[in-house]
Parts: C-alpha cells; structure tokens; sequence
C-alpha cells in the first residue's frame, strides 16, 4: 500500500543531510573555542553516522518507524548534552549546543510526521527544555532565544501537513474504491441486462401466449424481471450524498401513458435515503398493477406534502386483489407487498394501508415521516 507520508520522509531526509553539512561547517568555525576539540570530532563523526543511518531507516521503513524516531530523540538530547564535555561554561551558554539547533530539528520533524502535531510539539519542547537546561539558559525570556520557537512551530506545521497528507490520501483511496464499485456494478448490469432480463422477457411472453399453467410462470418471470430492472436503476444512480432531494422528480420518472401523477407545486425535499426509498416503494406498487391489475388498468399517483409528513397514494381501477391473495402470495414466497412495500416503509419509520377488494381496484395510502432516515 502506498505510503501517504512517504514524501514528507524522503523531504525530511535530504533535509536531514543538509543540516549535516551545516553542522560540520559549524564545527569548523568552532572548533578553536573547544576544550576538547578531538573528542568534539568523535561527537560530530557520531552525528555523521547516524544521519545516514537514520535516513536509510525512516525512508525505507526497514525497522518500525517509531523505534527509529525515539532513538533519534535519545541521539539527540545525548549529542545536546555532549557540549558540556567539549567547552566550558562561557562558551557552551552562550552559543548553540553541539548538533546545532538546525540538526537537532530533525528530530521534531521525525516525531511530527510519524505523530502528527502533538507528537512534534511534545517533540519540540521536549528539545527546546534540554537545550535551555544544558546552556543554563532556563528562563521565560524567548526573545533572547529562538530554540523553543523554532521547534515547536518546526513540530506544529510539519504534524499538520502530516496529518492533512494522511486524510487526502484516504480520500483518494476512498474516491478509486468506489469508482472501481461503480465500473463493477455497470459490468454487472450490462451482463444481466443481456442476459438474464431478456430470457425473463421471453418466458414472460411465451408462457402468456401458451396460457393454462405456463401464465403463471409468466407471471413469476414478470416480477422477477420488473424487480431486475428496479434493482439495476438503483444501482446506476450516483451517489445520495448531499443535499435533500425533490421526491418529485423521482416519481416523475416512473408516469406513463398509464400511469398519472399529481403532485404540489412546490418541491417536495427529502433527505435522499427516505426520498429513494418511497420511490422504490411506489414504483413496487406500480409494477404490480402492471403485471396484476388487468389489461387497460390506468394507476393514479398522487403526493401530499401535510407538514410533518408526506402522503403518497397509489390507486389503479383494475379489478383488484381477492381476499386473502396476499397471504398465499407471502406463503409461495412472493414477497412483492410483504418486503418492497410493507417492510420499506415500515423501515421508514411510516406506515402503508391498502385498500382493495375483487373488482374494485386497490389504493395505497402511504405516510411517511419527513425527518431524516
């Protein structure tokens, strides 16, 4: 997997061999004032190694980058500490300690990316204090001092772009995952659309035109087809992410020369989860006046907006379901009414009445609360 941090790493190393040279340039420059000059090379030469070392280590991640990073804290405050080894007391307090501050912010940077803010703020004071401690500078007066600035602000704004580089690349990953999601899905579609619906349409139309017990198989394919059909625009829709949607539109989609909607003028907002399911609610309902209402049946839509709720009816004038239909039709497994409608908008939060008797139509009257999902 990709590291999403992995340049602010291979950045902060070169960084790290930069500050190096500086280093040593500042060893050249003061290497007269010290009392101990060769064992103030062994102490550079020290520096030298573990720059290389540690750079290997954090680019690469070969050992567990957090182990590297508390060693290079340790490395650091001990190489601070080695002033007093080197210089006496008017030297040391009042120049910078051994590594230099600008060697030593390599540290803070490790400890910001791996930790992000705290972790290189925590870093930062943590040096800025041993510095301080190690000059016998310990006082509030900053501005004679620009080591805790420097440190800190280093730790701060290199664990915010950490952290920032962190929710980017999660959001990428996020946004390559779901459009490999969405070209499967289309793949899928285009392979049943093919295949599956069309031997569905020809055993609907076959087993109608052979009449006696193949209607029923014919029957059986319509639903399962409709359903098909149903679930494919489903999962072709772009995401619901975001605002409310107008239920509207949605159920504009679904009128035809059979099929009336009245709606309100104004837009009729939901959040998306409730405006998408009470689609598919009445395009259920829909579907089962066309494969069950009668030739020539019109379905009649119509969408009330009455505050706190929204009222959707959906009546047809075809010659309607006989007593006791619909539990043979859950019994056999049909589970158009019991599942798409009634297990739907009881999801919802809603309630779903049915009114119907033989040869006289069937009329839904679904309420459904506005508030989100």
């Amino acid at each position: 997997m990709t590291d999403a941090v992995g340049p602010l790493w291979r950045a902060s190393q070169a960084f790290r061999l930069i500050t190096l040279l500086y280093a040593i340039s500042y060893q050249l420059a003061s290497m007269s004032n010290y009392t101990e000059q060769r064992l103030s090379w062994f102490f550079v030469a020290l520096m030298a190694v573990w720059t290389g070392a540690s750079a290997i280590l954090l680019s690469r991640a070969t050992v567990e980058r957090w182990k590297v990073v508390l060693a290079d804290q340790l490395v650091v405050i001990g190489l601070m500490a080695s002033t007093r080894l080197v210089s006496d007391h008017e030297w040391y307090s009042t120049h910078q300690t051994l590594p230099t501050t600008l060697w030593a912010t390599n540290a803070v940077i490790s400890a910001a990316i791996l930790f992000g803010p705290k972790g290189g703020i925590a870093s930062g004071v943590l040096l800025s204090a041993v510095s301080a401690i190690v000059r016998d500078q310990v006082n509030l007066d900053l501005w004679t001092d620009a080591t805790a600035p420097v440190l800190v602000s280093v730790g701060l704004a290199l664990g915010l772009a950490s952290n920032t580089a962190r929710r980017a690349h999660a959001e990428l990953e996020r946004a390559a995952r779901l459009a490999a999601i969405t070209e499967e899905r289309e793949r899928l579609a285009r392979q049943v659309h093919d295949g599956v619906l069309q031997v569905l349409a020809l055993v609907r139309r076959r087993g109608g035109e052979i009449g006696g017990a193949a209607a029923e198989l014919a029957d059986l394919a319509g639903e399962q087809e409709v359903a098909l059909r149903m679930l494919i625009s489903e999962q072709a829709e772009p995401s619901r992410a975001g605002g409310d949607v107008d239920l509207r539109s949605l159920l504009r989609q679904q009128t035809s020369t059979t099929v009336s909607l009245s709606a309100p003028a104004d837009p009729v907002l939901l959040h998306p989860d409730t405006a998408y399911e009470l689609s598919a609610v009445v395009a259920t309902a829909l579907s089962n006046v066309a494969l069950h209402a009668g030739d020539g049946a019109r379905a009649y839509v119509l969408v009330e907006d009455v505050g706190e709720e929204i009222v959707v009816c959906v009546r047809d004038d075809g010659r309607g379901i006989p007593a006791g239909r619909l539990a043979e039709a859950e019994a056999e497994g049909r589970m158009g009414v019991a599942k798409s409608i009634l297990g739907r908008v009881d999801t919802l939060g809603g309630s779903a009445v049915l009114d119907t008797g033989e040869d006289m139509g069937t009329e839904w009257e679904i309420r459904v609360p506005k508030g989100k999902k």
